[in-house]
């Protein structure tokens, strides 16, 4: 995600609104931009993080756009994996071995009479190593060192650019105390979300369905580690999007110091989510019961009709959305609702069992 240095030029505020200013992923300019970057980033596969990041340095100049190029390039770098070098020991037990020569130069003194040269090559004599690869594995647990293996998606310059979008809009929540969400439709995916992030949350059926999700922000006083909590939060925002109709309300302090303020999103934003929804089904056995269960009971041979995931049970600090919904056609207020077991132990059907009573 973004750092707080490249999220800050991008808000603007208006009255005690918070907006951020996101950029426009069709301008032409902005899309040769992205391109470079992206055909950058290709051109140093298998090279070091170090030497991806001074290429950005060369590649921003004294341009005024600084902001952009490298926001675009820590969205690239996010997405990519860096991988550390094979050493034949570890690095910190390299760096001992040759640290304990003492001092020494590139050339020789009175004081120091063996250069570095010499100390790499007697000690990568002893490993059986040359001495320009001992060099280059000297600091290979730092991040700096490791080597581009894998550069993430197949971006297109409006791809990347529009996941800058998203980037900026997480960013924003980092000074968060308070975010309400509304959502009405389509939702299942979104507690998912909220309990593989770990956020803590109150919540409400509304009038005519849906929920009122109040979900506490990483400078609320109720968070202590506020950076892990406040990028966990980050990260959650785009499960917001995989919901038909939603609308989210957060209190953000913004560090340019002028109190708290709104920042409004809604279905209806341009943001678009690059997590994956849900399938029909989650497993093999829900696709089984839900055929069976048609097969034998559903069409008009019965009068219950199935639903999935349809009903969420809140159930104080947590949630449990069950597998399957029944609804008597004659009787809608008859409902059952069903959880299957597959795998299990005793325990694991205890603590089923102690949610709902």
């Amino acid at each position: 995600m973004l750092t707080s240095e490249l999220i800050r030029p991008r808000l603007r505020m208006h009255g005690s609104t918070l907006h951020v200013e996101m950029v426009h992923e069709q301008d032409p300019s902005l899309q040769q931009t992205a391109q470079d970057l992206i055909s950058l980033f290709h051109h140093h596969r298998s090279q070091s993080q170090a030497a991806w990041e001074e290429a950005v340095r060369a590649y921003e100049g004294a341009g005024v756009d600084y902001v952009l190029i490298r926001g675009l390039a820590k969205v690239l770098a996010d997405a990519a994996t860096f991988t550390p070098l094979s050493t034949p020991l570890p690095p910190a037990t390299l760096r001992e071995r040759v640290f304990e020569y003492g001092p020494v130069f590139g050339t020789p003194d009175l004081f120091h009479a063996t250069t570095r040269e010499e100390v790499l090559g007697e000690v990568a004599d002893a490993l059986g190593v040359a001495p320009v690869e001992l060099d280059a594995l000297l600091f290979a647990d730092r991040g700096a060192s490791y080597r581009l293996t894998e550069t993430g998606p197949a971006w297109t310059p409006a791809g990347l650019l529009a996941r800058y979008n998203l980037e900026l809009a997480r960013g924003a929540l980092y000074w968060a105390s308070h975010i309400t969400i509304e959502v009405a439709s389509n939702y299942k995916d979104l507690w998912k979300y909220i309990k593989l992030f770990k956020l803590m949350f109150w919540a409400e059926p509304k009038r005519g369905g849906g929920y009122r999700i109040d979900l506490d922000g990483p400078i609320s006083p109720f968070v202590s580690s506020t950076l892990r909590y406040g990028r966990q939060l980050a990260a959650f925002l785009p499960a917001l999007f995989l919901c038909d109709q939603w609308r989210m309300h957060a209190y953000v302090h913004p560090p340019q110091g002028r109190g708290e303020m709104l920042y409004r999103l809604d279905h209806t934003c341009s943001l678009h989510s690059h997590f994956k929804r849900s399938g029909e089904f989650d497993s093999r056995l829900e696709a089984d019961f839900a055929r069976e269960f048609e097969q034998k009971v559903g069409d008009k041979r019965g009068h219950w009709h199935l639903t999935r995931e349809s009903e969420v049970l809140l159930l104080g600090d947590t949630v449990m959305v069950p597998d399957f919904v029944l609804t008597d056609t004659g009787d809608a207020n008859r409902r059952i609702l069903v959880e299957l077991v597959g795998f299990w132990h005793p325990n694991y059907l205890r603590r089923k069992v102690e949610k709902v009573i």
